[in-house]
């Protein structure tokens, strides 16, 4: 969860590294430090933000063209200067920054002081320095076999940069568990967690896999397992501009990420969707599209915003391919002991492609026999990697926290993959599979109308930033579309919210409902219409305040509510991707008047990479 950084090389690398940290932010934000090599090694660090750290080391020398950089998603020990990254060792031989958890700590740290060491902060990455310093000193052995042989010795995840005074001209960096990636540049490396930091360097990178180590020198990187086998590295080019992690004149990511759905599903069927042909083409499942037509089941596993994504997706796929589905949350899953059959498709969805527990549950699910597919939005991730196969999302580089355009661009691909097994198993006909083709080239237009109504939107939300809860209804394809909205505005706006069928308010949330209380209805035109109109009309006799979202022209509902959000039509199936536009720019709007930090909100990080 947290944003690591590294640098060797022949430029300066403090300025490399505030930059790299600035651009993870995401990743973390409670606490930032670097560590800089010269004639010693120096560290800067504090409670905060990448500024509070800029600040803090103003007037020091910060030069150096050595360095490591960290910024902090706290997990072990509470935000604070101590517990903040780089960590050194006890006699000061290694300095460290480590993204993961190390969950035998507890029984190394008694062992450790039982040798007679002492430690300044409570957090495990302090325990991982002094292990590989007592390794290093006991048994007089090279920096790299003690970081080796000390990572035998871990249970737990780790992505880690390691400086040892003793041989200050080299970076040792490992992974397991945790995302990270070196920059090969000309005399240069870099590392990090991402390759956001990266891009404006260089375009080639190398992913680590599990249980890699690499050994980096300013004209040499070594690479090899924990176990000491050579390995050699596998150079890939990105394909990522600097300008799309840049604001582009937005005041925040989320915004920007917002409007750039007109393009990101756009890119998302590109090549895929034929309206010539009238075709669906999905490459990568290609190989794998018999097995989903006579799957006995798919299980669909995510968390948060993707766990909704695969809601839509268990509509989609029962509605079109007569499969059943069951969408599990990936942390449940893996601990529960789950029955997998061998010809089931387990289906994992991760915006990052580094989610823990989604991970996890791949493992699982490959152990059991079963065939494990992706939706990921991060090329050269872990989880494209550890599945059989599967579909990259194009939604580009989402740098808030919140997601928004990852979350249509999933569902876009699960709609095609539906789609596309429907129509060859023979359950979608011909008519409406080439009506949902035609259809998705209407999308981005469509959204593009949305996001005209921003100024409108923006005004109703402003009625509604000093709400305390708020409830979110839909029905049938537009339930997670409910559960997504109230996410949204519990993430960033701190508002207590909560997503339910609309007819599932009756055994229980009614009791919720008075004039304080704004329930946000998804009520466009579909079989369920006159079902809602009843659970609207419900909600107006006990006095709560109606914000529907509406089909362009609806007269019924916009009498009854207090306000509509009208959309265009577009065909059932498809509706979640453009109702959920007006409640991503809601929750938005409210948290902007609210004063909160959109792109960084309190306690979240981008990207969970740890349990």
């Amino acid at each position: 969860m947290c944003g690591i950084v590294g640098y060797i090389g022949d430029k300066q690398a403090y300025p490399i590294l505030i930059n790299g940290l600035k651009r993870l932010e995401y990743r973390g934000y409670d606490s930032a430090g670097v560590a800089l090599r010269t004639n010693r090694t120096q560290v800067f660090k504090c409670k905060g933000k990448v500024q509070d750290l800029e600040n803090h080391a103003k007037g020091s020398d910060v030069s150096g063209s050595i360095g490591i950089g960290h910024t902090r998603w706290a997990t072990h020990g509470e935000p604070n200067d101590q517990n903040a990254h780089p960590h050194s060792s006890m006699n000061n031989k290694f300095v460290i920054i480590h993204n993961g958890i190390i969950e035998n700590y507890s029984s190394l740290k008694e062992k450790l002081i039982k040798r007679g060491y002492t430690f300044q902060s409570d957090t495990d990455t302090e325990v991982l320095a002094n292990l590989i310093e007592y390794i290093y000193l006991k048994g007089e052995v090279s920096a790299e076999l003690a970081v080796r042989l000390a990572l035998t010795k871990v249970v737990g995840a780790y992505g880690l940069v390691v400086i040892c005074d003793d041989e200050p001209d080299k970076l040792i960096a490992a992974r397991k568990g945790s995302p990270l990636v070196v920059g090969v540049g000309n005399g240069e490396y870099f590392l990090a967690s991402d390759a956001t930091p990266i891009i404006e360097y260089t375009n080639s990178v190398i992913y680590l896999n599990d249980n890699d180590v690499a050994i980096i020198s300013r004209d040499e990187l070594v690479l090899k397992t924990i176990q000491n086998d050579k390995l050699t590295p596998h150079i890939q080019q990105l394909d990522l501009d600097i300008e799309q992690i840049e604001k582009g004149g937005y005041d925040h990511f989320m915004l920007k990420e917002i409007f750039e759905q007109t393009s990101s599903i756009h890119d998302t069927i590109r090549g895929r969707i034929s309206t010539t042909n009238k075709e669906v083409f999905l490459g990568g499942i290609n190989d794998v599209i018999p097995q989903l037509v006579n799957a006995r089941r798919i299980l669909i596993i995510g968390c948060g915003t993707s766990w909704h994504a695969g809601m839509v997706g268990e509509y989609l796929f029962e509605e079109f391919a007569r499969i059943p589905v069951e969408v599990e949350y990936a942390s449940e899953f893996r601990y529960r002991n789950p029955v997998i059959f061998k010809d089931d498709i387990v289906l994992a969805i991760s915006q990052s492609g580094e989610t823990a527990d989604t991970l996890a549950a791949i493992k699982l699910a490959k152990e059991a026999g079963a065939t494990v597919l992706g939706i990921c939005n991060v090329v050269g991730s872990s989880i494209p990697r550890e599945t059989h196969a599967g579909v990259y999302t194009h939604a580009g580089p989402e740098i808030g926290v919140a997601s928004t355009k990852a979350f249509t661009a999933q569902v876009t691909v699960l709609t095609m993959m539906a789609m596309l097994v429907g129509y060859r198993k023979g359950t979608l006909s011909k008519e409406v599979y080439q009506e949902l083709i035609a259809e998705f080239a209407n999308l981005p237009e469509k959204i593009k109308r949305i996001l005209d109504k921003e100024e409108d939107i923006k005004e109703l939300s402003k009625k509604y930033m000093d709400s305390t809860n708020a409830l979110y209804l839909g029905r049938g394809f537009l339930f997670p579309v409910a559960l997504e909205g109230a996410l949204k505005l519990k993430e960033i706006s701190y508002i207590h919210a909560e997503g339910y069928p609309a007819a599932e308010m009756k055994h229980g949330p009614i009791a919720l409902i008075d004039e304080q209380m704004p329930v946000f209805v998804v009520a466009t035109k579909d079989k369920s219409y006159e079902k809602i109109v009843s659970n609207i009309q419900e909600v107006k006799a006990r006095k709560g305040h109606v914000i529907a979202i509406v089909t362009e022209g609806d007269t019924v509902i916009s009498e009854m509510a207090d306000h509509v959000v009208e959309i265009p039509e577009t065909l059932e199936p498809l509706a979640p991707l453009l109702t959920v536009i007006p409640f991503q720019l809601i929750s938005y709007y409210i948290a902007v008047y609210r004063g909160c930090n959109v792109d960084q909100p309190r306690n979240l990080a981008k990207s969970v990479t740890v349990e």
